[in-house]
């Protein structure tokens, strides 16, 4: 059994701090988009109807929410998170939508999930992978938990191409990002983004990680410039 380490810990408590004003933050910095990227990873798991679903770093909820918009009224999700302030954020934002009881938060690494072998239809993970600290072992742990035949979705941030467009993000990422960040939530999870996502592996190499945890096929899709990376692994 995997426990919680002081990085982990650390983790988790460096995003409850910013809980309260997490979602109008991702809203103001990614001028909505990111609403539509949660969409269309949702839209790639599986099934389209009902189902079991897990949501790691499920954070405020927003993913977990959109599962159950999209798969309807059969559907259920575990959502599995290192803070539990963002946990407590998600729970009444499901509270407010009526969903409460159709997710299920538990405080947990990514390299150890609570569940059995084969539990979940799909797995996804937005704008987490890049915190799980053994990223390898957190893969393989997604994998274990979905079904033959299931999905793992990943949505991610990475570095855009390109000549013009690609310094003017890196620019944006490093320099103007976390001070608007700071102003609003006066914590270092937003001076911290732009060092994880450069830091990230690029998507080619990524997706062979996925493949390595086993994913038996991997497609990748490039969203808003590259600015935002779609995986979707079949188990």
């Amino acid at each position: 059994m995997y426990r919680l380490t002081e990085r982990n810990r650390s983790i988790g408590e460096m995003f409850s701090s910013i809980a309260p004003r997490y979602d109008f933050l991702n809203r103001l910095l990614s001028l909505g988009a990111d609403r539509r990227w949660r969409r269309l990873a949702v839209a790639e798991t599986i099934p389209s109807t009902g189902g079991r679903f897990l949501d790691v770093a499920t954070g405020t909820a927003d993913m977990a929410l959109e599962i159950l918009r999209q798969k309807g009224p059969g559907a259920s999700v575990a959502g599995v998170d290192l803070s539990m302030e963002m946990m407590r954020v998600g729970r009444e934002k499901c509270a407010r939508t009526g969903q409460r009881r159709r997710v299920a938060f538990f405080r947990a690494p990514g390299e150890s999930l609570p569940f059995r072998d084969g539990a979940f239809d799909s797995a996804c993970v937005a704008f987490g992978i890049r915190n799980v600290i053994d990223r390898e072992r957190g893969l393989r742990e997604m994998c274990r938990v979905v079904r033959r035949g299931g999905r793992l979705v990943v949505l991610e941030f990475s570095t855009p191409p390109g000549a013009v467009f690609g310094p003017l993000y890196r620019f944006y990422f490093r320099s103007v990002l976390p001070r608007i960040g700071g102003i609003f939530s006066r914590g270092s999870a937003y001076a911290y983004l732009p060092e994880s996502v450069l830091a990230f592996p690029d998507p080619s190499a990524f997706g062979e990680m996925m493949r390595a945890a086993g994913c038996a096929s991997v497609t990748r899709r490039s969203l808003t410039f590259g600015i935002v990376t779609l995986y979707v692994g079949v188990r």
